[in-house]
């Protein structure tokens, strides 16, 4: 008789917040791009590093965001120097 070895992995409350971490993510790069990029966007990059590190079923969000943020950060920084603006 085999008997399966439990699961490793996050609880239910670390994937939460996973979840949690990578949306603040793509909000905050998503704002980064209107409002100055190199000091939102970074930060929104680590909370994306954050959650996929994490792992559990909210991985895959947190990798989409990681990719956003990335998007987010060569788009407002794009932005921010043809319309003259500041990047800090």
């Amino acid at each position: 008789m085999e008997v399966d070895a439990p699961k490793t992995g996050p609880s239910g409350a670390a994937q939460t917040l996973a979840g949690f971490l990578a949306a603040a993510g793509i909000f905050v790069s998503l704002a980064g791009v209107a409002y100055r990029p190199l000091r939102l966007v970074p930060i929104a990059i680590l909370l994306s590093l954050i959650s996929v590190g994490i792992g559990g079923r909210s991985a895959r969000l947190g990798m989409a965001a990681v990719f956003i943020g990335a998007l987010c950060f060569a788009i407002g920084m794009a932005v921010a120097v043809v319309t003259s603006n500041p990047l800090w």
